[in-house]
């Protein structure tokens, strides 16, 4: 009996969004942000050779058919991915207004965004008066630091001290929806953290604010800050039932890895696993060995996204993504008959572009187990209903691309 294996490579986008220009990176639109066709180029340069050299090597994607779905979704050069593709491939388009995890995850799962998310304005105070009295009721804190739009690896080198010192709690958005509160899991205390996030949870999603992220770190001002896997999201519910819901409803198992479960507030998933993007991988490999017929594997690697894409880490990204490469074809070599994986993404985060935000970019869909073939340009909500389909289910929108 089928399983399907859905893995998003966290920001690997393929540039070509035909709305990029209403997205913005400060003040620059995103127009001509390309995630994988820019990595490839500057590898080819030589212009990304900390921790690796050459043309970026990826030869398991590149045969799925990535660079034929970069240069179908961009007309970008792929310098290094000109495989003839032997997989079943194509590259997908969202509708949803946003660049951010909910909207490419709720839209690969089948239902686009049905509202405008809500957004903090840049500037510093950047939070209102009393969402910041809130913060410090529930926290018992006399204020908090930050206020304002920041790269969290950035913040918290800045106040990680002050922090430590004061106890009050980092707080900082992007141009994503979201809220997102740093602090030292010691000075502080990791479930204190959580608690504080989980339970403004219910007021920033009142304001339409996609996710409460909770960031802990460790270390100190001597040797510096550093922060670790115990990130949690406290996500806005999806209001209607999406790819999770219509397998478990229709008595198939699914099995989250990553953050996954926290993405969808564990909507139709029956157990998850977290960690790192190794451990994540190892899980991976796991469940190939072990995850029941019928059921829907769907997994999340962030790191893409979080270590090298928001850093702008051209090199690293290019690492990540030859280690994944390396990694997904051993996993292919262990799939089953009628297995189906789908390896895609929820946005782009192009490592060469200007700011630290995502890109609103096209994603590659790349799929083994289902022989060869194009599946052109499609919908996000198409990968959701491709996957149900390969399982039986009846899917209540999109269309299957096999």
């Amino acid at each position: 009996m089928a399983r399907v294996f859905l893995v998003v490579m966290d920001s690997v986008g393929c540039g070509g969004a035909v709305d990029a220009a209403r997205f913005f990176n400060d003040d620059l639109p995103d127009t001509g942000a390309n995630t994988v066709a820019h990595i490839a180029q500057a590898c080819a340069k030589g212009l990304a050779e900390e921790g690796r050299s050459g043309p970026l090597t990826v030869p398991h994607l590149d045969a799925l058919g990535l660079g034929a779905a970069v240069r179908l979704a961009s007309g970008d050069e792929t310098p290094g991915l000109d495989a003839k593709p032997t997989g079943f491939w194509g590259a997908a388009s969202e509708q949803s207004p946003g660049k951010d995890t909910p909207s490419g995850h709720w839209e690969l799962a089948g239902l686009p965004v049905p509202w405008d998310w809500g957004y903090f304005p840049k500037g510093a105070p950047c939070f209102p008066d009393e969402l910041v009295a809130k913060v410090c009721e529930l926290a018992g804190t006399d204020a908090i630091l930050g206020n304002c739009h920041a790269s969290g690896t950035v913040i918290i080198s800045e106040l990680g001290a002050a922090h430590v010192k004061s106890g009050a709690p980092i707080c900082y958005t992007s141009a994503d929806s979201v809220f997102q509160i740093a602090a030292h899991e010691e000075h502080f205390g990791l479930e204190r953290l959580i608690d504080l996030c989980r339970d403004l949870a219910p007021i920033l999603h009142e304001m339409k604010i996609g996710r409460v992220i909770a960031r802990p770190f460790v270390g100190n001002a001597e040797e510096g800050f550093t922060r670790t896997t115990n990130r949690r999201d406290f996500a806005i519910a999806p209001p209607a039932p999406i790819l999770t819901n219509w397998v478990q409803d229709a008595g198939g198992a699914v099995l989250g890895v990553g953050k996954i479960g926290d993405i969808f507030t564990m909507a139709g998933i029956d157990s998850c696993t977290k960690g790192s993007d190794a451990k994540l991988m190892q899980d991976l490999h796991g469940l190939a060995e072990t995850a029941p017929d019928g059921s829907l594997i769907f997994a999340n690697f962030v790191e893409f996204d979080s270590l090298y894409g928001h850093r702008r880490d051209v090199a690293g990204y290019a690492r990540a993504l030859e280690w994944f490469d390396r990694e997904i074809g051993a996993f292919i070599a262990k799939m089953r008959e009628d297995d189906l994986l789908i390896l895609t993404a929820d946005h782009g985060n192009d490592p060469s572009w200007p700011g630290t935000d995502h890109t609103r970019e096209r994603v590659p869909v790349l799929c083994a187990g289902v022989g060869s073939g194009e599946a052109g340009l499609i919908d996000f909500v198409d990968v959701a209903a491709t996957a149900a389909s390969h399982l039986g289910v009846t899917p209540p929108r999109g269309r299957s691309f096999l």
